[in-house]
């Protein structure tokens, strides 16, 4: 096998099973019932009226997203961007497979969702820190948020703050043109403290998991076959 290969292989294994971290933290958030991450705010949303499941309502997000790429880069949009449709495909898919595995999980109490979510943040930042580190998958939510920040001239950071504002607001638009509460349908919370949670704490949380990947999986596991 081709160093060039092994390269490929190890790649998309970590970058999977980094979407997969993510996906569960998404599973997690929605038990903990305090509150999704931004990016999972719609879809979860729009699943709760029975159309389609939170995974495939992730998927449609993401297509459009990717179309809102086609738009906003043009010329400057490349034909690699296009693995965002496979990695909506395969996150997706993810996601609904961790909702269903997770379903015997009750957390009745305060404390028990707090632990959800607890859980949910470090699985999402351990996810994502696969996801960069392995430089594989591409998922359309950071990829729209990078061309934004390119097209307009401000900072990733800054742009990444407001694009959460947005899918928030958004999520709480729906909702309440869907069932007339702002937070979820009246029984489940979609918007809540959890969501706030997600936004401040999974980038600092990451800065403890990148460097948890990085000795236990290694820079050279990954980096050798560059």
């Amino acid at each position: 096998m081709s160093n060039k290969i092994k390269s490929i292989l190890t790649r998309y294994f970590f970058g999977t099973l980094g979407l997969a971290f993510v996906a569960a933290g998404v599973a997690f958030s929605i038990k903990s019932d305090l509150g999704t991450a931004p990016i999972s705010c719609p879809p979860y949303v729009l699943s709760l009226k029975g159309w389609l499941s939170v995974g495939e309502f992730t998927a449609l997000m993401h297509f459009l997203f990717i179309l809102f790429q086609v738009v906003l880069l043009r010329k400057n949009f490349k034909w690699k961007y296009l693995m965002q449709i496979p990695a909506a495909i395969v996150f997706g898919f993810l996601t609904d497979t961790f909702i269903l595995a997770f379903d015997f999980i009750a957390a009745t109490t305060y404390f028990e969702r707090v632990v959800c979510l607890l859980v949910s943040l470090i699985l999402t930042a351990t996810g994502v820190s696969l996801e960069v580190r392995s430089k594989a998958w591409m998922v359309a939510g950071e990829m729209t948020v990078a061309a934004l920040a390119e097209v307009t001239g401000k900072k990733f950071s800054t742009v990444k703050i407001f694009f959460d504002i947005a899918l928030v607001a958004i999520a709480a638009t729906i909702s309440y043109l869907l069932f007339a509460h702002l937070l979820g349908d009246g029984h489940y919370n979609v918007i809540r403290e959890g969501t706030i949670a997600s936004a401040v704490f999974t980038g600092l949380l990451m800065k403890v998991t990148d460097k948890f990947i990085d000795r236990f999986i290694g820079r050279k596991l990954i980096d050798r076959y560059e």
